[in-house]
């Protein structure tokens, strides 16, 4: 690896401080790390033509690999709402991403398993990508976490000083003026991308080169406090890699997203530091990823290995992010708990992100939360190397291509992929499938056919066979879904819900603190029940801000800013 990052050192330093702190007993830690936009082929332990994952190579040989393993949504909010819960958006009702307008986010009456592990006892953080809501009591800080450090949604969406690569690319943040209309519709140029310690902006435009240092630093804290007190802890860790815009001064020897994979293999080995700083086996670390690669991103979007979606691709259009090919929903994922998992096992178990929930609240010793139906299941046994059975269906929703926003559009059943839409998402070359709408759907093998390429004959003895039984499969989840407590998102949007640090200044700016001394639980220990952002105007100018928060007794705290 070279001469180690300067960071990297401090790093050490902070593990040898760990390792004096008393060790939480019975219940385990768990540490999820879910990577952004990351391609099943971008790890050197799936396919053998990626070279610069040494660490996670390394996880998958210290523990299990899943190789069947599927993202609950091919999109940001859905995807990592479903985590959370347990629950395909259909039933927790996040269908499509928020915006940084949006007033509602994950809904409230959802439980999240933040909430269930921290009332069974565990210390609680969430550091990185949250984009599940960030107005009111949609930010993490409510939503059961006890610290929250990161970025409230996509770090696309939002300008910075050092906007780093995209394609095509975007301009910085305009510094003393108004912005200029950017000539990619995708930019924002109106409001620079924020950095929260809790509920505060710390950081406005975020200095994204920075950006894997502050998360590293912003884990060791969490852990430490977390070890101080005696308590088991949950850390979520949402990396902004492999997600657009990419940040990395490339070596003269890899191009810009290799590059990018490293700095992220880097990290996930710090990640494992911290897991083993105080004994190996007292903490689960499972890493995979909320999505396949975003293909109109061309070099920029991370590799598919072998899931190439041939069909789609052959009518035009992309077969990963957003859609429900495996390149959009099969994504990496390791697990590594030495003494628990085995080491050195590929599971061909078929699993997803959806059992992240039902898994964890079972190894805590904790319930699950009554009146609701999940989708996940308690797959310990599979963890524990004790079985290789998992899902016998998994449902694939529309994730922003062709169809129904979160309408289950293609189910899995054993090796039996079926397709009842196709089309809808933008390729490399800018073609967008058309929209196809399949009855009876398209059913691929894929045991036999895993780049999804020749859809079986309708009239062969196969494709009978299976059909009655996909069938089956599909119309009881779907009765099971309309007889369940099911819940709707809020998507609207106000601009007064922008998180902005001061609207005094073009595109939000502000300084950042000197320093990041923030306590964990400066906000009545991180449990306040309410946070209200108000900016009231006069002929659209901004003369106050309003925050208000209820403490745990529910005591009323109003801060007023005049500007």
């Amino acid at each position: 690896m070279g001469t180690p990052a300067p960071w990297s050192v401090l790093l050490l330093a902070v593990l040898v401080g760990l390792c004096t702190s008393p060790v939480a007993q019975g219940k385990p830690n768990f540490i999820v790390i879910l990577a952004d936009d990351l391609g099943w082929g971008d790890l050197g332990a799936n396919w053998a033509e990626t070279k610069e994952t040494p660490h996670l190579d390394e996880l998958a040989a210290e523990g299990t690999r899943f190789v069947d393993f599927h993202s609950a949504a091919s999109t940001c909010s859905p995807s990592r709402a479903s985590l959370l819960t347990g629950r395909l958006g259909v039933r927790n009702g996040v269908t499509h991403n928020f915006a940084i307008s949006s007033v509602g986010g994950l809904p409230l009456n959802e439980t999240t398993l933040a909430e269930v592990l921290r009332a069974a006892g565990y210390s609680t953080a969430a550091i990185g990508k949250w984009h599940l809501g960030h107005h009111g009591h949609h930010h993490p800080i409510f939503r059961g976490f006890d610290y929250y450090f990161g970025i409230p949604y996509s770090h696309d969406m939002g300008c910075t000083d050092t906007p780093g690569y995209n394609v095509p690319p975007c301009p910085p943040c305009p510094q003393h003026s108004a912005a200029t209309s950017p000539t990619n519709k995708d930019c924002y140029t109106d409001v620079a991308l924020p950095l929260f310690e809790n509920l505060t902006i710390i950081q406005q435009p975020v200095d994204l080169s920075s950006l894997v240092e502050q998360y590293m630093e912003a884990a060791a804290r969490f852990i430490q406090q977390a070890r101080d007190s005696s308590r088991p802890f949950f850390l979520y860790l949402a990396l902004a890699h492999m997600h657009v815009p990419l940040q990395i001064a490339p070596p003269p020897d890899r191009g810009i997203y290799g590059a990018a994979l490293r700095e992220m293999d880097a990290l996930v080995g710090h990640v494992k530091h911290l897991a083993d700083s105080c004994g190996k086996g007292s903490t689960l670390l499972w890493f995979t990823g909320d999505n396949g690669p975003w293909m109109q991103k061309c070099e920029l979007a991370g590799r598919l290995g072998p899931l190439l979606g041939a069909w789609q691709r052959a009518q035009g259009g992309s077969p990963a992010k957003q859609t429900t090919w495996e390149g959009g929903h099969r994504v990496p994922a390791l697990a590594y708990w030495p003494g628990h998992v085995p080491a050195k096992r590929s599971s061909h178990a078929m699993l997803s992100t959806l059992d992240v929930f039902p898994t964890l609240v079972a190894l805590a010793g904790a319930t699950l939360p009554p009146n609701r139906r999940f989708d996940g299941m308690d797959v310990s046994p599979v963890l524990f190397g004790l079985s290789d059975v998992g899902h016998k269906v998994l449902l694939h929703p529309n994730s922003g291509a062709a169809g129904k926003d979160g309408a289950v559009e293609a189910l899995r059943l054993a090796q039996y992929k079926a397709f009842y839409t196709t089309g809808g998402a933008k390729a490399c070359d800018g073609s967008i499938g058309p929209e196809e709408h399949h009855r009876p759907p398209l059913i691929f093998n894929l045991d036999r056919d895993i780049q999804e390429q020749e859809p079986l004959d309708v009239a062969s003895r196969e494709y009978q066979a299976v059909l009655p039984a996909i069938s089956r499969a599909y119309a009881q989840a779907l009765e099971d879904i309309a007889t369940d407590n099911t819940t709707v998102a809020d998507y609207s949007k106000d601009p007064a819900a922008v998180p902005c640090c001061s609207t005094q200044h073009v595109a939000c700016r502000c300084h950042a603190p000197t320093s990041h001394t923030a306590s964990l639980d400066q906000h009545t220990d991180g449990r306040a029940t309410r946070l209200c952002l108000n900016v009231h105007t006069v002929h659209g100018h901004p003369t106050q801000t309003r925050i208000k928060t209820r403490g745990e007794q529910g005591q009323l705290f109003t801060y007023t800013y005049s500007s």
